[in-house]
């Protein structure tokens, strides 16, 4: 049985079991729901727009990449900080689940408004496009279409350490003057393995709906809403991010 079954690292094997067994028992009120874990994925994006349209305005009045620079470095490096804090300590997620949101919002509006100069249209693209992807990807997970069952997880997770390994490695040799141009570039293996990160991170939303749906029916504490929707906030920042990427490759062969 792997460490985790979903290669989200936020929703972890056994989390939702431990989450509620040491919530003791519950009413009704006090469990997590998936009604609530809805309203709270949905302020989490709430956040993440606020301060995105923050450094997408800033950027896009002064024109000056350095206008934003410090804050889309706040904006990694503190997103960094809060996701592992949240991870460690699930109970804390009411408070850090947003600020994480708020952090990545940073980020997330500089990158688009740098994209967004030289490609115009992007941003508005990916945003629809993720958030396709999104309802597509529920509407699979709903329907039963895609069951969630141990060789899929598994198949995911490597895949996911895969690519998490070689961003790792590109970044290490980036240093050494060791660049990938083909896997970087605007050709048929450029994009064909955006596409392929952008299946790997679409399919981990399948399993980030299956582990809420195990917290809803283990009765975890209702804290948990929030962790589960930050797992999927996590989730979909990478999505948005591989499909920004995929797009710029796109627009840059015309």
């Amino acid at each position: 049985m792997p460490l985790f079954k979903t290669s989200n690292p936020a929703l972890g094997d056994k989390t939702f079991r431990d989450a509620a067994r040491f919530g003791g028992a519950l009413d009704a009120t006090d469990r997590m729901s998936l009604n609530g874990t809805v309203n709270r994925t949905g302020i989490l994006l709430l956040c993440a727009l606020a301060t995105a349209s923050y450094t997408w305005y800033s950027f896009m009045e002064s024109r000056n990449p350095a206008s934003v620079g410090g804050w889309l470095m706040l904006g990694v490096f503190g997103g960094m900080i809060t996701a592992m804090i949240t991870i460690f300590k699930m109970n804390w997620a009411p408070i850090t689940a947003p600020i994480y949101a708020l952090f990545e919002g940073l980020f997330l509006g500089g990158i688009s408004a740098f994209l967004e100069m030289r490609y115009p249209g992007i941003a508005i693209q990916a945003v629809g496009l993720t958030f396709g992807v999104l309802m597509t990807m529920l509407v699979i997970y709903a329907s039963g279409m895609i069951r969630v069952t141990n060789k899929l997880r598994i198949g995911i997770i490597a895949a996911t350490g895969g690519i998490c390994l070689f961003y790792f490695l590109q970044m290490i040799l980036g240093f050494f003057g060791f660049n990938f141009v083909a896997v970087n570039g605007s050709g048929i293996v450029g994009i064909g393995f955006s596409l392929f990160v952008c299946a790997i991170a679409a399919l981990n939303l399948v399993l980030d709906f299956d582990f809420i749906e195990q917290g809803v029916n283990n009765g975890a504490p209702k804290y948990m809403e929030w962790y589960g929707a930050f797992g999927i906030m996590v989730t979909l920042v990478w999505l948005y991010l591989e499909i920004l990427r995929l797009l710029s490759k796109l627009r840059s062969r015309n």
